[in-house]
């Protein structure tokens, strides 16, 4: 094997916390924040594990938030990495919440981070090349790639989009919108 190549399965991991009353927000369920908190970390730990290298949070996909969490639930989070370019990973999590009196476990959201490997010095650097050894590593592998092209074909649409012209301006009473410029 490759010493620059590093099996994608090795970048697997998981951890567990239960949910306490001091995590929750003003309606009782757990806050959204602290829960993109432990994604955040969770991300960190599976891009430095797999690409050996200190991993900077570049970018969040869309977080639905499925399911609330109560206090008193054991929540997992599971995270793998999906998609490796030169110095950045897809890293995907998964967050399910279990009821530990019944049992009953909630998948709570899913997301992708894109963590980017840094040097000592602040510099990108190069990530291990991924092996793939299971089909749905290959199809994660490959609806990564499908959002990246998605997300870039998004910024290009915004980037020429003129919200200026008349036809934008026009095209705001559709949405119900009162324009009095």
């Amino acid at each position: 094997m490759n010493t620059d190549s590093k099996k994608i399965n090795t970048s697997r991991i998981s951890i567990s916390e239960l949910m306490l009353p001091s995590h929750s927000n003003f309606s009782g369920k757990i806050h959204g924040g602290y829960i993109l908190s432990l994604m955040d970390k969770i991300a960190f730990a599976c891009a430095s594990k797999y690409s050996g290298r200190y991993c900077v949070t570049a970018s969040v996909d869309t977080v639905d938030f499925l399911s609330p969490i109560e206090v008193g639930e054991l929540v997992t989070l599971k995270a793998c990495v999906n998609y490796v370019g030169r110095s950045s990973m897809v890293v995907g999590i998964r967050v399910i919440s279990q009821n530990i009196q019944t049992g009953k476990i909630k998948h709570s959201n899913s997301s992708y981070f894109t963590m980017v490997a840094k040097d000592d010095d602040g510099n990108t650097v190069a990530v291990p090349r991924p092996i793939l050894t299971t089909l749905d590593e290959v199809r994660r592998f490959y609806d990564s790639l499908r959002r990246i092209k998605a997300k870039k074909e998004h910024m290009e649409d915004t980037n020429s989009f003129d919200h200026t012209s008349r036809e934008a301006l026009d095209r705001l009473s559709d949405y119900g919108a009162i324009l009095t410029l």
